[in-house]
């Protein structure tokens, strides 16, 4: 399964070119076909999102094709909507950024690369959209591959495609234009089909948390999903906070015992020794374990409606770990669009900036750029239960 997460600034065809390529590779149901009236509609399902034209919230479609299965995340441009792009950007394994050929790069433009460079989305597949109104020109798409480049080097961006296509009338989407010989690549369907997995989840340190203990014919088992990496029996783990070692000696998935285990599995761990473990605890191969810390150093979107100041308080979730946590200072401010850093005493709804936390109890993360899973975490407000703020470790 691919998850690949779109943006594109208002008017750029983001929704037509997601309704193009669900209509065009036969993913619609056959009364949404019967129905079909606009191609943007199939993803902008809200009422003010049709009305007005714009993509608000984060749509999830589910579609498949004979040679994979694909979850869209259709993600808003607005900057009032930063944190919705934050959200559905942050689990995918490839984004698909639309640029219209005839305005090049805006500023939403580059603000979708820059989150898309900030929350490190392995692969960015750039559509260059409207090819019909810049006459298919072969100058117009490079001109447009060389400012997004230019772009692309100050926003961290690897892994880059760019394809030439026109939503409104099919060219490049699931089938070769033959209005634009000159270019040699795939067309979008194609290049998802092909395009490699999330990189790293099981070849990166082995993580663990714990989600749940099991008690079972005398057993205690630990049972989670594992955030990263690659266990198996006979591995030598270390259990965290504690620093309790001991080895795996059963692994046991849905299917019944396994000799090894990667990540994304959920699977149930077994060890050697009598440990005291639970919930919120990390196991974790021994030699790669991160250090539990204390103070936490991260770059934070903020989500909630009330602005964040120093000295404010509030829950830190980390995987399965919820611990409390204040906010020690606020370093700087983010520009998403020009990627300029600027001082900031507080950081308001959808501003993203650096932060240094100071936790009530251990974490045991790894810096963002190791891990995405291991390297992140959610601040909730304790009065309300919502989710003010989603950071990622420096």
């Amino acid at each position: 399964m691919l998850r690949v997460a779109t943006a594109g600034s208002v008017d750029d065809g983001k929704s037509t070119l997601i309704g193009r390529l669900l209509y065009d590779a036969k993913a619609l149901m056959t009364d949404q076909e019967a129905d079909l009236k606009d191609l943007a509609n199939l993803t902008d399902g809200l009422r003010a999102e049709r009305e007005q034209g714009i993509t608000i919230d984060v749509a999830y479609r589910h579609f498949a094709t004979p040679k994979r299965r694909f979850v869209l995340h259709d993600c808003p441009g607005h900057a009032q909507y930063t944190r919705n792009m934050v959200t559905g950007a942050s689990t995918a394994d490839l984004a698909v950024i639309l640029v219209d050929a005839r305005r090049g790069l805006t500023e939403q433009s580059r603000r979708h690369a820059a989150l898309a460079g900030l929350l490190a989305v392995p692969q960015v597949t750039v559509c260059v959209n409207k090819m019909d109104l810049a006459g298919f020109a072969e100058e117009r798409f490079d001109a447009v591959v060389r400012e997004f480049l230019e772009f692309a080097a100050q926003a961290g961006l690897h892994e880059l495609t760019f394809i030439p296509v026109s939503a409104l009338h099919g060219d490049n989407v699931v089938e070769r234009s033959a209005a634009m010989p000159w270019y040699a690549g795939e067309p979008l369907l194609a290049h998802l089909e092909g395009a490699p997995e999330a990189a790293g989840a099981a070849d990166g340190p082995a993580r663990l948390p714990v989600q749940y203990v099991i008690r079972t014919h005398g057993e205690r088992h630990y049972a989670g999903r594992l955030a990263s990496g690659t266990l198996r029996a006979g591995d030598e783990v270390v259990v965290l906070p504690s620093g309790a070692c001991s080895r795996v000696a059963r692994l046991v998935g849905p299917g019944g015992d396994r000799d090894t285990a990667a990540a994304p599995a959920s699977i149930s761990v077994a060890l050697e020794d009598e440990l005291d473990v639970g919930r919120g605890d990390m196991i974790a191969r021994a030699g790669e374990a991160p250090e539990p810390v204390r103070e936490l150093t991260a770059t934070v979107c903020w989500l909630g409606d009330a602005p964040a100041r120093a000295g404010g308080s509030y829950l830190l979730k980390h995987t399965t770990r919820t611990v409390r946590a204040k906010l020690a200072a606020i370093e700087d401010r983010l520009d998403v669009t020009t990627l300029d850093r600027v001082p900031a005493g507080e950081l308001e709804l959808n501003a993203i900036g650096r932060v240094r936390l100071r936790a009530g109890g251990e974490v045991m993360a790894d810096p963002y750029a190791v891990s995405r899973a291991t390297g992140a975490f959610i601040l909730i407000d304790e009065a309300t239960n919502d989710t003010v703020g989603a950071g990622m470790v420096a």
